[in-house]
């Protein structure tokens, strides 16, 4: 019960860190009126705090009290951050920070999974392609089982560092897979895409694998960049992912 009254306040300050609540440079309010505006001890305030720190969103010290830091000193690694600032709203150029994180990455990941991939992973990403093909077909959740798929890539990459990474990209790749599902025929168009990409990891072919995802990720981005240039409103994440309708 303590654990989750201490998440939940951490949860709650955070996000009003990031959303802007408590400007860049301002003072956020003392330890117990955060308490009683939020009906917690000062005790699970002050572990909040700390952990606010430790994710580089806040500064406290004797002189300075406690204060919020520019983005530039958050931790953008950390998945509550990631979370919490997809909650707040996705701006363009927190968009395009990921896109390019993305296209780093994740080619790099696939050509690992294409050379790593054990029996185990592959059955993992073709379940997810079913899942998929399933709801472009029949109707459901086909947001949900594409990051299934993108995530058992990275998983199969067999490095802990980049399986990891998965947590910091699942905000876009959530993202673009909305936008996708927005567009015509979108999710029937990138299926053979995803297809060419699971063939290439079954024959190990890093290469091929390689080239397939830059296609699809490159498709993506520029999905993004269409929803980004006509100012349409871009997904909110804190709700359910969309649900395709049978054809």
């Amino acid at each position: 019960m303590i654990k989750n009254i201490h998440g939940r306040t951490l949860e709650l300050l955070g996000e009003a860190v990031v959303a802007g609540r408590y400007a860049i440079g301002a003072s956020i309010p003392s330890e117990p009126v955060l308490g009683e505006e939020l009906g917690v001890s000062r005790t699970v305030v002050r572990e909040a705090i700390k952990s606010l720190a430790a994710k580089g969103l806040i500064i406290t010290g004797p002189k300075v009290g406690t204060r919020v830091l520019p983005k530039d000193k958050w931790n953008w690694f950390d998945p509550d951050v990631i979370t919490w600032q997809a909650r707040a709203g996705l701006t363009p150029e927190f968009l395009r920070d990921l896109q390019d994180l993305r296209r780093v990455v994740e080619p790099a990941a696939v050509r690992l999974a294409a050379e790593r991939a054990t029996a185990t992973d592959i059955e993992e990403i073709e379940s997810a392609f079913a899942g998929m093909k399933e709801a472009v077909e029949n109707g459901g959740d086909y947001v949900t089982f594409d990051l299934r798929f993108h995530n058992g890539l990275l998983s199969a990459a067999g490095n802990r560092m980049l399986s990891q990474m998965s947590k910091v990209l699942n905000a876009l790749l959530r993202t673009s897979f909305e936008i996708s599902t927005t567009k015509p025929d979108g999710p029937t168009l990138s299926l053979p895409l995803h297809r060419a990409v699971l063939d290439a990891v079954i024959a190990h072919d890093p290469a091929r694998a390689e080239l397939a995802i830059i296609r699809l990720i490159d498709g993506a981005r520029q999905d993004i960049e269409d929803v980004l240039g006509s100012r349409r409103r871009l997904p909110r994440l804190s709700r359910p992912p969309p649900r395709l309708k049978a054809s």
